[in-house]
Formats: structure tokens, C-alpha cells, sequence
């Protein structure tokens, strides 16, 4: 790249970082440590909560995963872990206020999960699905289909990461008007997962058909994107769209 390239680039930025307060809640992340892929240790999801205190959110509901073959989670390991983020939150005197439910992976073994009626939830009885990134589950519209027969509201996880629905925008629509609700990553702004994600994410705003916006917060690697994604123009859009619901966790 020359860098007359990168001053380009550089110079489409907003001057000054957008006010993520205005969402008040972060949903979707990673922060009771040591149960996946996420916050290793106590002293790290402190450090992570601390830093988005300090970008104005107030409420977090975090969402270990829960998958079959690597994370097998249970409500009751994800709510232990919940209560000793929150008694260490009080102990340092931070003020975030923390609720925990689960990001689902929809696998071989999700409808046992809900057959026992215990899927952890948040809001209006949302409940946080995430799919392979590899293919599509061949069962996908009739699991959407069961869940929303239950009662529950679907907010599906970074749906702009599925390459297999890069081609087929209508199939965002599809789930849109089925009444699945999307829940966009706000890192895939920046491009750090790819730049066909951020392609993608940037027309479903333009299409307004997202509904929720998370950090997916995992460590400090995503925290420095989340600050980064703070320059984006688009988020001057976002959060200025009363579509976003965020504000009403």
C-alpha cells in the first residue's frame, strides 16, 4: 500500500471517537473467566468491563457459548460464574451492572437444550443463537420455527460472518421478515474478521435490518477493535437508528 493510500484510508475516519454510551447495554461477549474462548482469569474480565465503563456502557449481558463438542456449558456453571464476576465487580467498586445468558450454537444437540426448557435468556425472553461458520444446519428453519412456537425471540449472533449467505443477501431479508432478529458485531465495521463481512454488515445498516449491536468481547485484542470501531462513520448512523434496541435491554 502507498502511503498516499493509507492517508486516504486514514482521512475517512471521524476526527473524534463516536459516544458508545448512547447504547447503555452491550450485548454479546465473553467475560465469566475461564469457561471458553473468552476471559481467561478474574483479574482479566475486570480489566476488560473496567475499559468499557470508560466507553460509556452501563449493562452488559454477557454470553458464554455453549456448544456440544468444545464448550459444553450448563446454566448453572455460566450463573456461578456470573456471581462471582458480579461480587468481584462490587468488591472493586465498579458500577456496571452484569447479566448472563448464552450464546447457542445451533448443533446436533441444541434441541435437547430446549426440550429441557432451560435456555438462558435475556430481555424478552431473546434467546442468543450463533451457526457453523462452514455450512448451514439443514434443520435451521424449522429449529427457528420450534423456538419461536416456544415463545422465545430469536436474535441471531454476527449474522454478517456466515460466508455461505455472502451471495444470497435475500436470505437476511428472508430471516428479517420471519421475525429473527440480527445482532450485528460492531468489530466487523473495522474489517477485522474480513472485509466480505464488513461489506456485508455495512449493507444490512443501509438495509436496516439489524436490531442489536455487541462487541463480542473476548480479550484485549477485541477491546483495541471495539476503540478503533469508534472512528467508523457509519457508526454515527447506528447510533442515531431507533431500530437498534439495545437501549431497551
Amino acid at each position: 500500500m502507498k502511503f498516499s493510500d493509507l492517508f486516504k484510508r486514514k482521512s475517512k475516519l471521524l476526527p473524534e471517537p463516536v459516544n458508545l454510551g448512547l447504547l447503555h447495554t452491550d450485548l454479546h461477549s465473553h467475560l465469566i473467566p475461564g469457561i471458553d474462548d473468552g476471559s481467561k482469569t478474574m483479574e482479566d474480565s475486570i480489566t476488560l468491563i473496567r475499559a468499557m465503563w470508560d466507553m460509556g456502557y452501563r449493562k452488559m449481558i454477557t454470553t458464554p457459548h455453549i456448544m456440544a463438542d468444545y464448550y459444553r456449558n450448563t446454566p448453572e456453571i455460566i450463573l456461578s460464574g456470573l456471581e462471582k464476576l458480579r461480587a468481584e465487580l462490587k468488591k472493586q467498586n465498579i458500577g456496571m451492572e452484569i447479566e448472563a445468558a448464552a450464546e447457542y450454537m445451533i448443533d446436533d444437540a441444541f434441541m435437547e437444550k430446549v426440550e429441557e426448557g432451560k435456555l438462558l435468556t435475556f430481555g424478552d425472553n431473546f434467546v442468543l443463537v450463533e451457526l457453523s461458520y462452514i455450512e448451514e444446519h439443514p434443520n435451521l428453519k424449522s429449529i427457528f420455527f420450534e423456538l419461536q412456537t416456544r415463545g422465545y425471540q430469536i436474535v441471531l449472533a454476527h449474522p454478517e460472518r456466515y460466508r455461505y449467505w455472502h451471495h444470497t443477501f435475500e436470505k437476511y431479508q428472508s430471516l428479517h421478515d420471519q421475525g429473527i432478529f440480527l445482532q450485528l458485531n460492531i468489530n466487523s465495521l473495522t474489517g477485522w474478521y474480513s472485509p466480505e463481512s464488513k461489506k456485508i454488515a455495512e449493507k444490512l445498516i443501509q438495509n436496516n435490518l439489524i436490531r442489536f449491536l455487541g462487541s463480542d468481547l473476548h480479550n484485549q485484542n477485541y477491546l483495541q477493535e471495539l476503540q478503533r470501531s469508534r472512528y467508523e462513520p457509519i457508526m454515527k448512523k447506528l447510533l442515531t437508528n431507533p431500530k437498534i434496541w439495545n437501549n431497551k435491554l
